[in-house]
């Protein structure tokens, strides 16, 4: 079943403040929201994405004043940065106040907030007095959408309305830093690189894995290992050592730049022949999506320069495959 979706942020905020879940474009991808606030509206988001409910979500409000209205401590350097990346796609985590549910957080005692940059959504949330809890708007695990045609293919029958805001500009979801100790932590790299965040708070640390002993209980949103996977197996790393291994008239590849005679061209996404990483993390999930619906074994996916916003598509990657 489709939902209903178009443009209108009244009928939009009408469905919020009834506890109902809305989809709402962002720069980053489309994300599933409801009433941060109202927990028994939250707990339909982890219902409708199947989402562990150990794993936080994001909170999402258009400024840093609300914020500090429900409570919340706005760390200097925090501050700093959102001076000059919020809106943007730029998620912070701070400890948490008393105005938010459990359900939230996954009981971590820390919250993660971000402005996002997308007009629709900005002019929605300067209407609400509440900040939107919402991940992205996709079966949990499974691949992010990038605009509202994906949403209604894997959700559309679980949102009261999904707001429709074009295709998502920046395609990969927010690098996450967390402030909950005295040295910033990178939590997952996203659409904003290391190297801007640096350029203003200097060196930050980075700690994006989960180990074994922690797997369950993760620090932010996006760290399971598993995650942004499509329904085909796929293959991250050596692309030309993989082919080895299958029938290359049967394989689906993801690549920088690079071309396989082997391979049939139908078969072959480039995410930026320019080698521009911007162009390939804006691409990486619809490209995903179209090698997942060929008629092929196994997608094969090129590891990316580690560097910029390619840190970020390798995270994605490796966490959607199955090594």
């Amino acid at each position: 079943m489709s939902a209903h979706t178009g443009t209108d942020i009244e009928l939009a905020i009408s469905h919020l403040n009834r506890g109902e879940l809305v989809a709402i474009p962002t720069e980053t991808v489309y994300g599933l929201a409801a009433n941060a606030f109202d927990a028994d509206a939250v707990i339909k988001i982890y219902h409708a994405k199947n989402r562990p409910q150990f794993n936080p979500l994001i909170i999402h409000t258009d400024s840093l004043e609300k914020l500090e209205s429900w409570g919340l401590h706005i760390p200097e350097k925090m501050r700093l940065l959102a001076q000059h990346f919020s809106p943007g796609p730029l998620t912070y985590i701070i400890p948490t106040s008393a105005r938010i549910p459990d359900i939230v957080t996954a009981g971590t005692g820390a919250v993660a907030v971000r402005i996002p940059n997308h007009p629709i959504t900005l002019e929605l949330l300067s209407k609400l007095n509440y900040p939107l809890a919402a991940p992205s708007a996709n079966p949990s695990g499974f691949i992010s959408p990038t605009n509202a045609w994906h949403v209604n293919e894997q959700l559309g029958d679980k949102v009261a309305y999904i707001l429709n805001g074009g295709p998502c500009e920046v395609g990969i979801e927010s690098t996450i830093i967390s402030f909950i100790t005295d040295q910033p932590c990178i939590l997952r790299f996203g659409g904003l690189a290391q190297e801007k965040i640096e350029s203003v708070i200097g060196k930050v640390n980075a700690h994006t894995e989960l180990s074994i002993e922690n797997e369950n209980q993760p620090l932010a949103p996006g760290m399971l290992v598993r995650h942004y996977a499509p329904e085909h197996k796929l293959m991250f790393g050596d692309v030309r050592k993989y082919l080895s291994y299958f029938n290359t008239q049967r394989v689906a590849i993801l690549t920088y730049s690079s071309v396989y005679e082997e391979v049939p061209a139908r078969q072959q996404i480039v995410l930026s022949p320019s080698r521009n990483l911007d162009e390939a993390a804006q691409r990486l999930f619809a490209a995903m999506r179209e090698a997942d619906k060929m008629d092929v074994d196994v997608i094969l996916a090129e590891k990316f320069p580690d560097e910029g916003l390619g840190r970020a598509i390798n995270d994605r990657l490796k966490r959607a495959s199955e090594q």
